[in-house]
């Protein structure tokens, strides 16, 4: 019987749970893959933190990096997390010393998977990143193999459970942004610094992965990226009377030879499948010739969750596949044209906190005008000296969209800072 040497470098949560799901299923994982693996070291911040494993003193490496070097070391299992310092160093170390990655780390993949992915080439070594995207949802390993025969057109949807999470419960138990955002820390959705979930950064790196797999592209930094933390439960009560959800999306489309990359708040249809999507969950849609649709949903977080993706990318190593990281040749992947939005036509929700004096509406619809924005519904809702007027409008380039927004938050009248969501039909 064939066996794999595997380090696991990071014992949080995940890595723990990693580690006690592979010792509790080396039966079957070894008859599944024709391959033993073998926890050989770990190695982690805190050696004397308290956990719920059993780890031999032989198995503890006291310098992370010496995994990278070691003899008897195939597999490193990368854990850490972050872009930068002792992730970088290892994964970057572990390739150019011939030995196959597995991680989790979306952003370290989003900033330096071209790089890596060039070196695993060279070296003819794995780089697996299934993790990195979306928790369960094996949605990288599909785009690889199991939708290799179409061309995609667009990849869309809900690639982040903590801010859905907000979102949905601020609409459900009608509580307001930050009374959530708490609830959500205290259950564990949210981290103690939930910063990269609210503001988009983690869509963000999650969609460049994606894009890159979908359309044989180099990551690409052109995004649009806008999170939900303007979003309050006025927004959330307005959109439900106007028939809509609102949703943190991710999209990618490829449009006559260009692609746009962008992730913000959206309006969707209250019967929408997405719209359906509440919680902690996840969901993927991809457009693809000849498959048409494709959804797929699942848990985006947690140790159990990312623990599948990882043991999916560890059997891949097991079973001896040597393969490119982004399906394809370095050699082979285009440098495709990534453009921003603003020559783009979206329907828009703007929403307007203004004085209740007479003129004001005339003044706000007369920069709409001059801005050839057109309105198809509008609806004011007057409080005690002041007025809430709230704008949908017909489709307009985003670039007329934003710069009548701060046309009409330059005027005296206005109270609080404007809000303008996208519409997607």
């Amino acid at each position: 019987m064939k066996k794999l040497n595997i380090a696991i470098v990071g014992l949080g949560n995940i890595g723990s749970y990693l580690f006690k799901y592979l010792k509790d299923n080396n039966k079957i994982l070894t008859e599944k893959n024709n391959c033993q693996p073998i926890i050989k070291y770990v190695s982690a911040k805190n050696k004397n933190r308290k956990r719920n494993i059993i780890i031999k003193r032989n198995q503890w490496l006291n310098n992370y990096l010496d995994a990278t070097v070691k003899d008897d070391v195939d597999l490193i299992i990368e854990l850490i997390g972050g872009a930068e310092g002792p992730a970088k160093k290892l994964v970057f170390n572990a390739l150019k010393n011939k030995k196959h990655v597995v991680t989790a780390n979306k952003a370290l993949i989003a900033k330096y998977g071209d790089r890596l992915a060039k070196i695993a080439e060279k070296n003819k070594v794995n780089l697996e990143f299934e993790a990195s995207v979306c928790g369960g949802v094996p949605i990288i390993r599909s785009l690889k193999e199991g939708l290799i025969a179409n061309k995609i057109t667009k990849i869309y949807g809900i690639f982040n459970g903590t801010s859905n999470y907000i979102l949905s419960s601020m609409d459900k138990e009608n509580k307001e942004f930050n009374d959530v955002l708490i609830n959500a820390q205290k259950l564990g959705y949210a981290e103690s610094n939930p910063s990269a979930d609210l503001n988009g950064d983690d869509v963000s790196s999650k969609l460049k992965i994606l894009t890159s797999l979908c359309f044989n592209s180099f990551l690409n930094n052109n995004i649009y990226v806008e999170g939900i933390k303007q979003i309050d439960k006025t927004d959330i009560d307005n959109a439900n009377k106007l028939g809509y959800k609102i949703k943190l999306l991710g999209f990618a489309e490829l449009l006559n030879n260009k692609i746009y990359q962008r992730v913000h708040p959206t309006l969707i249809k209250k019967d929408s499948y997405v719209a359906s999507i509440d919680g902690v969950l996840n969901a993927v849609i991809i457009d693809g010739k000849p498959v048409g649709q494709s959804t797929i949903q699942g848990e985006g977080a947690g140790a159990a969750a990312t623990t599948s993706a990882l043991v999916s990318d560890i059997s891949s190593v097991l079973r001896g596949n040597i393969k490119f990281p982004f399906s394809l040749s370095n050699k082979e992947r285009k440098k495709l044209k990534f453009e921003n939005l603003n020559q783009r036509l979206f329907s828009a929700y703007l929403r307007f906190e203004v004085e209740d004096k007479p003129g004001i509406l005339s003044n706000i619809t007369n920069i709409f005008s001059k801005n050839r924005v057109s309105i198809k519904r509008l609806v004011q809702n007057p409080h005690k000296k002041s007025s809430s007027i709230v704008i949908i409008t017909h489709k307009s380039k985003d670039i007329f969209l934003k710069k009548t927004l701060r046309e009409v938050d330059r005027k005296n009248f206005v109270k609080h800072k404007s809000k303008l969501i996208r519409i997607d039909e």
